[in-house]
């Protein structure tokens, strides 16, 4: 971005809170990008917590430019931007298109498969409808993240039951079938990969307590990993990255199995606006190549206002407006 000296900072407005289940993993996240951005003295930074949020209230922040660190249904998966898009005002992250597929896992799953990325069988589970896929299996939402109410079933009773527990408050829900293997994740800055990063968590699996709660999960940067699975797990999250269309930042997730004809790479998801927290891995991944979290954060606000019209009608003042050309 050019130094302007003579022209007041570039107003960032950072969007944390949200009412989806990440609502606290949102708060973490948005509160540490706030920081890393004024730790980057380039921006004057608000920070607003929000439950929902339209255009016509976003306006009237003055912002050349919004970073919406939300995850979850609304926040990450469209309707946010959606509101964002009809202010013409410049983000970070996701267009809603791209942001509803990501958030979509069988959405996500079916162009996978399009696009001849391996990913493990799934299945809507309709009410009063049986599984036809065998245990053991993973239960979760279509529509959330952060592991949020996500069972493993290892026996038909497990799903039954699980469905029980989960129907009442989960309009949709879905069955995989389960893999076990090593626990693989790429993250995606711009329009490049970052290294590999191998989750080792303490406990059964990687869930909510593991990924933002307890300190005994264990992350190593760039595993070893067997011939070519790195490479192929980079071409493959890039290739799902531009298939559904995403922008600037995301992070996608696979699991490693071990075959007797060599391992597979499984692709399970792709989060449009991953974890920016202290336990979050695209941050890890980002270090890791020399870009700290103030680095990380200012490169994708400049990429958002390398998007920015040239006209900011209703956004900020005419004065800013100049400033901004």
């Amino acid at each position: 971005m050019t130094d302007r000296p003579n022209a007041s900072p570039l107003r960032v407005l950072v969007l944390m809170g949200g009412p989806d289940a990440e609502r606290e993993v949102s708060l973490m996240s948005g509160r540490e990008v706030a920081a890393a951005l004024r730790d980057s003295n380039r921006f004057e930074v608000h920070e607003e917590v929000i439950a929902t949020v339209t255009a016509e209230e976003l306006r009237g922040h003055g912002a050349d430019v919004v970073f919406p660190v939300l995850h979850g249904h609304w926040g990450e998966g469209g309707p946010l931007q959606e509101e964002l898009e009809r202010l013409g005002l410049p983000y970070v992250g996701s267009r809603p298109r791209a942001a509803r597929l990501a958030m979509d896992k069988l959405a996500t799953k079916l162009h996978a498969s399009a696009s001849d990325v391996p990913t493990p069988r799934s299945r809507e589970l309709r009410r009063n409808e049986a599984c036809d896929l065998e245990p053991p299996l993973v239960v979760k939402p279509v529509d959330d993240g952060s592991s949020v109410d996500l069972r493993i079933c290892r026996s038909t009773e497990e799903v039954e039951r699980a469905r029980r527990e989960l129907e009442p408050r989960r309009p949709r829900l879905m069955a995989e079938s389960y893999v076990k293997g090593r626990e693989l994740t790429v993250g995606i800055v711009g329009t490049a990969a970052l290294p590999v990063i191998e989750i080792i968590p303490a406990v059964e699996y990687y869930d909510y307590q593991a990924k933002y709660i307890r300190d005994d999960t264990r992350y190593v940067v760039d595993p070893p990993l067997p011939s070519g699975v790195a490479e192929r797990l980079t071409a493959l999250s890039m290739r799902m990255f531009e298939r559904l269309g995403c922008r600037d930042v995301a992070r996608v997730d696979f699991m490693l199995e071990e075959r007797p004809g060599g391992p597979e790479c499984w692709f399970l998801e792709i989060n449009t606006m991953p974890g920016f927290t202290t336990h979050s891995l695209v941050p890890m991944a980002a270090r890791h190549r020399g870009m700290p979290m103030s680095a990380l954060c200012a490169f994708l606000v400049e990429r958002a206002l390398e998007r920015r019209p040239v006209a900011m009608t209703g956004v900020a003042g005419a004065d800013r407006r100049r400033q901004a050309t």
